[in-house]
């Protein structure tokens, strides 16, 4: 479904009864609403929430959104960061997070339970900083509280001309930063990668969001000041934002809980759902009250 929010057409799905706990689930760099495995999505439903799932602004069937006269190249991205210069921000993540309070004023919905995943943990982090009254948790997965590493943004600038080369290039990620305890095949990584090629996925839209991540700078005082349940998932084997970064943000905020699970890489499979699901409602039931 479509949908008007912070001035751009947002692509979203609405599951469960709209009378149960609100979750909205915020996705990584570069990938969709249709990367959340549906045991995931189902595993939430099944116990009592309502789900939020969303295409962030330039990726899937969400508004495109350029910046004149610049190139997101991933070419223009590496030589722009070998040349010491900074790299222009398209948008920045404050933005994206606003696109976040801006879906859940068209749906009707004040306050959320709110999950987020890499980028979506660091936009997690933004809403709890700028909107903090709009949530009534947060969760943040495999991600860090300082992302503007000009390395960690030379190693995620995306480049593909073609169908094909997207998928290949989303099975050797796949191989990188997958799950050692948690795998998937390489039909199931080619089957999905195909489909989000076809939804759109085109990589100078990716690297303009990888140009808002470098543009997140440094949150960790901010995140001193947050007073809100906060559950922190990392993945011990994930080496594009290592656990101890993860263990930091949790370092960061009162009262937060980490947990680190090993086998687990920089992705939510199907196999490792069932264990995130089960660590979410169990935090939710503890820290909110949610029977």
């Amino acid at each position: 479904m479509q949908i008007l929010a912070n001035n751009i057409n947002i692509e979203y799905e609405d599951f469960g009864k709209k009378t149960d706990p609100t979750i909205l689930f915020i996705r990584g760099l570069g990938s969709q609403l249709i990367h959340w495995p549906s045991n995931f999505i189902n595993g939430f439903v099944e116990v009592g929430y309502r789900v939020i799932i969303f295409d962030n602004r330039d990726i899937g069937l969400s508004a495109r959104c350029p910046k004149k006269e610049i190139s997101y190249s991933r070419e223009n991205i590496i030589s722009t960061i070998d040349a010491g210069e900074k790299i222009t921000p398209a948008y920045s993540l404050d933005d994206m997070a606003l696109d976040v309070v801006g879906l859940m004023d068209a749906i009707g919905i004040e306050k959320a339970h709110i999950f987020g995943m890499s980028l979506g943990g660091a936009i997690t982090q933004v809403l709890l900083i700028n909107h903090q009254s709009r949530l009534h948790s947060a969760t943040i997965v495999m991600s860090s509280s300082k992302l503007s590493d000009p390395s960690r943004i030379k190693k995620i600038a995306l480049k593909h001309n073609s169908r094909e080369e997207y998928v290949e290039n989303a099975v050797n990620e796949s191989k990188i930063w997958g799950n050692l305890n948690f795998p998937v095949s390489e039909a199931y990584t080619r089957d999905l990668a195909g489909r989000a090629f076809d939804r759109g996925a085109d990589s100078e839209a990716v690297n303009r969001q990888a140009s808002a991540v470098y543009s997140f700078g440094d949150r960790r005082a901010a995140l001193k000041l947050i007073d809100l349940p906060c559950l922190v998932i990392h993945g011990a084997d994930d080496v594009l934002v290592q656990p101890e970064e993860g263990k930091e943000i949790a370092s960061l905020i009162k009262s937060s809980e980490v947990k680190i699970i090993e086998g687990m890489g920089h992705e939510i499979t199907p196999l490792l759902s069932p264990i995130i699901n089960n660590l979410v409602h169990d935090f939710l039931m503890r820290r909110c009250n949610i029977l």
